[in-house]
């Protein structure tokens, strides 16, 4: 509820109880004007906490370019904490939920951890060579390396160890978009089927998770804070997860994360899918390279 509509009940609400405890109209309407005192500097109080915390939302036409002379189709979301500002060159898309594909393990991975189904020292996942898998897959994994490599064989075992009921238990305490996980999807429901989230979702849980805002246990956090980082060097440090799905017919790439810098934080969501005379030999790295590009375009940005 706005503060304005908040007075108007508050107002409507007085009038008919007093109208009922004070017997002349000069009683009830000094009481009235008394409240309505209180209530003023109340809301002044929740209006001066509320805009300390406005958010904003800023379209960046660079990002756009950056995805379009890169022949790909999408949207690249920051959000920069300290201001709490968002910058995307296409909000609409951003708001779209999509499979998460392999952004996915880094749920995975704090359901796997805060369960002990998995730990985050040692060899965890072990290859049977029987298997059919990609070849830089045919090994064992640690759960370092498992994330790294996107192993979906390994996270697979991960989600079945879990088990269908936890979960489910786990995917809605953790307020993940829209993860639709049954007994015939307990090992897929991220990359088939009509699970998504948007990239505005994908950056309130990275936040949460880099706030120690989410309900589990810090040791996991910070677990999965370490199992994250990708690069650290003198300028930034960058934690984050790819992904890579195909749904409706279209490849669809995903890069999210956080990069600190500065004393600041920045979390990110790209969303991108390749437009028919992409070279897809480049889709890989592309989902981080046009982020990257984005981001030093940031830090060209008027205050």
């Amino acid at each position: 509820m706005n503060p304005t509509s908040f007075l108007t009940f508050a107002i409507v609400l007085f009038t008919t109880v007093t109208a009922c405890n004070f017997k002349s109209r000069e009683e009830r309407k000094s009481a009235q004007m008394e409240e309505l005192s209180v209530l003023e500097n109340k809301i002044e109080e929740l209006e001066d906490r509320i805009g300390n915390k406005t958010t904003k939302r800023i379209d960046v036409k660079g990002f756009g370019d950056i995805i379009d002379s890169n022949d790909l189709s999408g949207s690249i979301v920051f959000f920069e904490e300290s201001t709490n500002t968002w910058f995307s060159n296409d909000f609409d898309w951003a708001d779209k939920r999509r499979l998460p594909a392999s952004t996915f393990k880094i749920v995975n991975s704090i359901i796997g951890l805060e369960t002990n189904v998995v730990s985050d020292t040692g060899i965890q996942f072990k290859w049977d060579s029987s298997q059919d898998r990609r070849k830089m897959w045919r090994k064992d994994f640690d759960l370092h390396g498992a994330f790294h490599a996107s192993c979906l064989p390994c996270y697979q075992e991960l989600a079945t160890n879990v088990g269908l009921e936890t979960m489910q238990q786990y995917v809605d305490r953790l307020s993940y978009g829209d993860m639709i996980v049954d007994s015939s999807s307990l090992d897929n429901f991220w990359i088939k089927g009509e699970s998504g989230v948007s990239q505005v979702e994908q950056i309130d849980f990275l936040q949460r998770l880099y706030n120690h805002q989410l309900p589990v246990s810090v040791s996991t956090i910070d677990k999965m804070k370490k199992l994250m980082v990708i690069d650290s060097n003198a300028n930034y440090k960058l934690s984050g997860k790819t992904g890579w799905g195909f749904h409706n017919d279209q490849d669809n790439g995903w890069f999210v994360g956080y990069i600190e810098k500065d004393d600041n934080t920045y979390f990110f969501a790209t969303n991108v899918t390749p437009k028919e005379t992409f070279n897809m030999s480049l889709f890989a790295k592309m989902r981080s390279l046009v982020t990257m590009q984005a981001f030093e375009l940031l830090g060209t940005l008027p205050d």
